[in-house]
């Protein structure tokens, strides 16, 4: 294994532990130090020291195993961050006003998400089944989701 590109350890575990994303400490290590870095060596170190999960597991509004493809979509990107919200975790104020402004769309045209893998869309806004589908999503038949370990 070749020499590690962190200059300050316990500068990068503050920066997660004030939640600073992967895409912020690559552009601050490239203009602090001049070292490219990558989101998987940022998610390496933190699985190495222990650190908590900077992603949020909610097998409710996210039960789906999500393709690759469908994985940056708009309304899989607000569930993540209702998600955090739920959790107690930050999120921007930005983040706060668009995942209100979803989920208020939704209840104004009487909808919840619904997923289909095998479409190329994958998501799709769909009528709630009465007393079925009581949150933001269509409740799956059964869970699809391939959670890893930490």
């Amino acid at each position: 294994m070749g020499a590690s590109k962190i200059q300050d350890e316990q500068e990068v575990i503050r920066w997660f532990e004030a939640g600073v994303t992967y895409e912020e400490m690559v552009r601050r290590y490239q203009e602090k130090y001049n070292i490219e870095t990558t989101f998987s060596m940022w998610g390496n170190f933190r699985r190495r020291r222990g650190l908590k999960r900077r992603i949020t597991r909610d097998d409710e509004l996210i039960p789906w195993g999500v393709k690759a493809e469908h994985r940056h979509d708009y309304p899989i990107l607000m569930l993540r961050k209702e998600a955090r919200r739920r959790s107690g975790l930050p999120i921007t104020v930005e983040e706060d006003l668009a995942v209100d402004a979803w989920i208020r769309g939704m209840k104004e045209s009487g909808t919840v998400l619904h997923y289909e893998p095998e479409t190329e869309a994958g998501w799709f806004y769909v009528e709630p089944r009465p007393s079925v589908d009581v949150d933001l999503i269509r409740q799956p038949d059964r869970a699809t989701g391939k959670r890893a370990a930490d």
